[in-house]
């Protein structure tokens, strides 16, 4: 009797994690037939802007900018009535997690719809459980479904690399989505922009994965892993964004944790500093709320050396 209520525990636990992934699948589902959200482009100085005030990525800057002016000249060409040289608009970044894939991709969106390149240059984000089906046919609709929200705009495909042979497990439809990609991209090719990111060894495996892809896919971007000064930057930007400070005595502390991190198999970049920043403020609010006294403003927005230290022990 000692162990019926662990193992009613342990049910429960279970019938509590099927309901989470039936409510997180039927989340997904709704999202997937929702209207991507559009909004007008933005002036292409204040997008230029926004790139520029990203920490590092001085080369991925550099491409950018160079991507876009080309565009746009090939553009004016084209009213001129000159030939224009065929520009490859679908990218491939390539880089580890964390190093700015996601964000760039997003304001690359922006770029082309406010030079005219896409209607709206809104971006639609998926990943192979976007596109791939469990079950013979669905793959086809799933990967249609998301072309269709990106239509006017761009598709990002984050991991691509999980749609080829072997990216990963339970690849059965993989195959399936990237044909139909293929093909949904040259029937819209006026009107559709895909971006796949990724390992960059993985990522060189799934361009050769089909046919179609190699010759989509001419140009790509790389994104270097960041410098300790980088991430120490990413960290007091963060921290200055929602009102917070690091202490100048808690910095070396700082500088030590990200040393340490980086030597580390699949190091997170500034998604790893991002963790760290949220568990340094949670044990910032555990120490305050221990403490006796009126609290000023510096000690409400202070992050000490204690709480990045309590901080790193909880993201290892």
């Amino acid at each position: 009797m000692a162990s019926l209520p662990r193992t009613l525990g342990r049910r429960l636990r279970r019938v509590g994690d099927d309901v989470t992934a039936v409510v997180r699948a039927a989340g997904q589902m709704v999202e997937e037939r929702l209207p991507a959200r559009r909004v007008p482009p933005r002036p292409l100085p204040e997008i230029e802007a926004d790139l520029a005030r990203l920490v590092g990525l001085e080369h991925v800057k550099e491409q950018v900018q160079s991507l876009v002016a080309l565009l746009q000249m090939q553009q004016r060409r084209r009213e001129a009535g000159l030939h224009d040289v065929s520009t490859g608009q679908h990218l491939v970044l390539l880089g580890n997690p964390g190093t700015g894939k996601t964000t760039v991709a997003r304001l690359i969106a922006e770029m082309y719809g406010s030079i005219g390149l896409l209607d709206s240059g809104h971006l639609v984000e998926v990943d192979r459980q976007g596109l791939v089906g469990q079950y013979v046919g669905q793959t086809a609709m799933k990967t249609d479904r998301a072309v269709k929200r990106a239509i006017g705009g761009v598709l990002f495909i984050d991991e691509a690399y999980a749609l080829s042979p072997g990216g990963g497990p339970r690849l059965d439809f993989g195959a399936e989505a990237v044909e139909t990609l293929v093909k949904r991209m040259e029937d819209h090719r006026d009107e559709l922009v895909v971006i796949v990111a990724g390992y960059p060894d993985l990522m060189h495996e799934f361009l050769e994965s089909n046919p179609g892809l190699r010759s989509r896919f001419s140009r790509e971007i790389g994104f270097p892993d960041y410098a300790t000064a980088e991430l120490v930057e990413i960290a007091r930007t963060m921290a200055d964004q929602a009102e917070y400070s690091i202490a100048p005595d808690a910095e070396p502390t700082l500088v030590a944790i990200l040393d340490e991190a980086r030597t580390r198999p699949g190091f997170g970049n500034g998604r790893f500093v991002r963790n760290l920043f949220e568990q340094a403020v949670g044990r910032h609010a555990v120490r305050l709320a221990r403490a006796d006294g009126e609290l000023d403003r510096d000690a409400l927005t202070t992050l000490t050396s204690d709480d990045l230290a309590a901080a790193a022990e909880l993201v290892r």
